[in-house]
C-alpha cells in the first residue's frame, strides 16, 4: 500500500482541467439555459423526455473528458481518479444533462474487468460511446449479484431495472446470470431483441429506464463468475464520482441561497441578517466541505491503491446524500414563496440532489454497510 500524496494527487493537471470544466459549463451551461432546456413544460401529465444537447457530448468528448480515466494502453488519458472527481462535481454544479456520469462508472467497471473486450470497450469509451451500466434488479438491489437477467448460448434473457441515462446511452454493460455465476456482458443500444421502456422520474436533467432483454446478442467483458468480482471492484470509484456530483450541485444550492439572502430584504434587513437564515447556511457550508473532503479522500485512496477504499466511499456516499437532503431543503426554505415555483432555478438542483441521493444506496444503507465493515474488521 502507497502513502497517499498532498492535495489528494490533485496537481498541475487535474487543476488545468478541472478550470477548463468550470469555463466549458460557464460558456455552454447557464441555468437560465438549462432550465428552459428541461423545465419547458411544468404539466404534470406531459411524455417522459430525454432531453440533452448531443453538440456538447460531442465537445466534451474532444476535450478528452471521456477519456480521462481509460487507460493509455487502452487509447485514453490514464488520468487518477481525482481528475474524473473534479469533472464531476463541475457537472454537477451545472447540473449538465448528459450520459457522462453513467459512462464514468461503466469505465470502471470495464477497467476491473481485465480482459480484452473490456479494453476495446474502454476504447470506445475514449471515443465517445456513451455507455451506462444495466446492473439492477427489480428490486432495486445495489449488490452485485442480484440481477433479472439470464445468459445462455450469447444471448441474454430478462430484465435490467434503473438503468441510467439509458436513451442517451449507446451502449449497455449488462450484469446476468450464468450457469456459473454472474457474468458483464457488452450490448449494443441498437441490437435486435432489445426493448428499452422509460420510467418516469423526478430529475429533470437525467433519464432512467427498465430494459428487457428477449434472446438479445451480447458480447462476454467478464466471464461467469467474474462479474461480480468486477462490479465489486469498481463500486467505490462508481459510489465516489456520484458523491462528487452531489457536491457540485450541494455548492450551486449554498451559493445562490446565499446571494439570495443577501439581496432578499423583509423587515427592512438583508434576510442573510437572521441568524434563522444564516446559521442554517453555515451548517450547510460545513456539510459541503465534509462531504467534499471524503470525497477527495475516497478518490485519492483509490488511486493510492490503499485497502481501505470501499470503506472511504461509502463514507463519502453516505454523507453525500445527507447533504444533499440538507443543501436542498434549506435551499427551498430559504428561498420562501419563490422556492418551491417551477420559475425557480432551485427545483431543477434539487430533484437531481434527491435522484443522487438514493442512486447506489442511501445514507442508512451505507452506513449499514460501514457497520459491516468495521464490526467484521474488529472481530
Amino acid at each position: 500500500m502507497s502513502e497517499q500524496p498532498k492535495n489528494f494527487g490533485f496537481g498541475e493537471d487535474e487543476t488545468m482541467l478541472r478550470d477548463s470544466a468550470q469555463k466549458f459549463f460557464a460558456d455552454n451551461c447557464s441555468p437560465d439555459k438549462i432550465h428552459s432546456q428541461v423545465a419547458h413544460d411544468p404539466t404534470i401529465h406531459r411524455d417522459i423526455e430525454c432531453i440533452w444537447d448531443k453538440n456538447l457530448w460531442q465537445q466534451i468528448v474532444e476535450l478528452g473528458w471521456t477519456a480521462v480515466c481509460v487507460p493509455e494502453e487502452a487509447g485514453g488519458i490514464g488520468m487518477p481518479l481525482v481528475a474524473a472527481v473534479a469533472i464531476a462535481e463541475e457537472a454537477g454544479k451545472a447540473a449538465f444533462p448528459s450520459p457522462l456520469i453513467s459512462t464514468y462508472a461503466a469505465t470502471f467497471a470495464l477497467k476491473a474487468c481485465g480482459t480484452a473486450a473490456a479494453k476495446a470497450a474502454l476504447g470506445d469509451i475514449a471515443g465517445g460511446t456513451a455507455t451506462t451500466l444495466a446492473i439492477t434488479n427489480e428490486k432495486g438491489s445495489w449488490e452485485s449479484a442480484d440481477t433479472d437477467v439470464t445468459v445462455e448460448g450469447g444471448k441474454l434473457s430478462g430484465t435490467a431495472y434503473f438503468v441510467q441515462d439509458a436513451k442517451k446511452a449507446d451502449r449497455f454493460i449488462v450484469s446476468a446470470k450464468g450457469a456459473n455465476g454472474i457474468g458483464l456482458y457488452q450490448v449494443e443500444a441498437s441490437a435486435e431483441h432489445l426493448n428499452l421502456i422509460a420510467d418516469g422520474i423526478i430529475d429533470l436533467t437525467r433519464d432512467q429506464a427498465h430494459i428487457e432483454f428477449s434472446g438479445t446478442d451480447c458480447v462476454e467483458v467478464a466471464a461467469e463468475g467474474a462479474g461480480d468480482v468486477a462490479l465489486d471492484a469498481a463500486m467505490p470509484s462508481i459510489l465516489t464520482i456520484v458523491s462528487a456530483d452531489m457536491v457540485g450541485a450541494g455548492e450551486w444550492l449554498l451559493q445562490t441561497t446565499t446571494e439570495y439572502a443577501k439581496t432578499r430584504v423583509q423587515f427592512d434587513r438583508p434576510l442573510g441578517f437572521f441568524q434563522a437564515v444564516k446559521h442554517p447556511l453555515v451548517n450547510v457550508m460545513l456539510d459541503i466541505d465534509r462531504t467534499k473532503s471524503l470525497v477527495y479522500n475516497a478518490a485519492c485512496s483509490i488511486d493510492s491503491g490503499e485497502d481501505d477504499t470501499e470503506l472511504n466511499a461509502r463514507m463519502a456516499k453516505a454523507q453525500a446524500s445527507e447533504m444533499a437532503v440538507f443543501s436542498s431543503s434549506r435551499a427551498v426554505q430559504f428561498h420562501g414563496g419563490i422556492g418551491f415555483t417551477w420559475e425557480c432555478y432551485v427545483h431543477i438542483f434539487f430533484k437531481r440532489q434527491m435522484h443522487n441521493h438514493v442512486l447506489y444506496g442511501d445514507a442508512k444503507y451505507h452506513r449499514a454497510k460501514l457497520a459491516d465493515i468495521v464490526i467484521g474488521k474488529a472481530a
